[in-house]
């Protein structure tokens, strides 16, 4: 918006905007845009931050005269915002830098002992076989004398005639399931009481109008107790590694310190 008041005269650079005595330069865009971006998405983009500075600017010259701030205070604010703008910069590409992200099984281990309380599961667990296929499948008295044998052949029996048939299935009975994920669109979704049934139920086979399913339970948790380990296995290593990230950071701040102080790079007067 053109303001006919009287303003000096420019001397320098062409400015690309101004309000009142406050100029938007060139120069001040750059880095806005770089040589992959099109003219169009560039021009656009830089007309987006001058419209914004504009608003920016006249809202602040508005506060100028409506409020007395206090200079110290404010330029104490500016002080902490460049700490933390330019800090947290640096900050983040130190620990990529240094950060190991390699978790060992041992450490995942003694924080767990350390922290079970932290880790209440927070649904039913099973570890165990389940299959389900269509109706019409083939073998049906075969993949029941499969799913409870715990001999290696019967498994890959097991495994090639799922690839095959099954529609959904799970056979690694060492990892932790979600109950009520394995039984969800089955007959069993509608259970009263699945608590009371995982703690009678070892095997069941059942089906519905399209399928049939076989449920073979080796162990089961209930929701409100301990998560087991394998559960919270990658959340325990999300959790140390943003422990090694907050030690780098603390180690940084402390080490660009005393290098300073060794080398007198700073002074505080009394």
């Amino acid at each position: 918006m053109k303001d006919d008041g009287e303003y000096p005269e420019v001397e320098g650079p062409t400015p690309i905007a101004r309000v009142h005595n406050h100029y938007l330069y060139l120069r001040d865009v750059e880095g806005l845009v770089d040589r992959s971006t099109s003219s169009e998405d560039s021009a656009s983009r830089v007309k987006r931050y001058v419209n914004s500075w504009v608003k920016k600017q006249l809202l602040i010259d508005e506060a100028a005269t409506k409020i007395n701030f206090n200079e110290a205070e404010i330029e104490r604010k500016i002080l902490d915002y460049r700490y933390s703008l330019m800090g947290y910069e640096y900050q983040s590409y130190y620990i990529n830098q240094h950060l190991n992200k390699n978790i060992t099984d041992d450490e995942i281990l003694e924080y767990y002992e350390q922290n079970l309380d932290n880790f209440p599961l927070k649904q039913n667990v099973i570890r165990g076989k389940f299959i389900k296929v269509p109706i019409e499948a083939p073998k049906i008295n075969q993949v029941k004398n499969w799913i409870k044998s715990v001999k290696p052949e019967d498994l890959e029996n097991l495994r090639e005639y799922c690839l095959t048939y099954a529609t959904m299935y799970s056979l690694e009975d060492s990892v932790w399931l979600n109950f009520d994920e394995i039984i969800k669109n089955t007959p069993l979704a509608e259970l009263p009481n699945k608590v009371d049934f995982l703690k009678k139920t070892r095997y069941t086979e059942f089906g519905d109008e399209e399928s049939l399913f076989f449920l073979k339970i080796d162990e089961y948790k209930i929701s409100d107790n301990i998560s087991p380990l394998d559960v919270v296995r990658d959340q325990i290593k999300n959790i140390l590694i943003n422990k090694r990230k907050v030690e780098l950071a603390r180690n940084l701040k402390e080490d660009v310190y005393e290098k300073a102080k060794k080398n007198n790079e700073f002074e505080i007067y009394n």
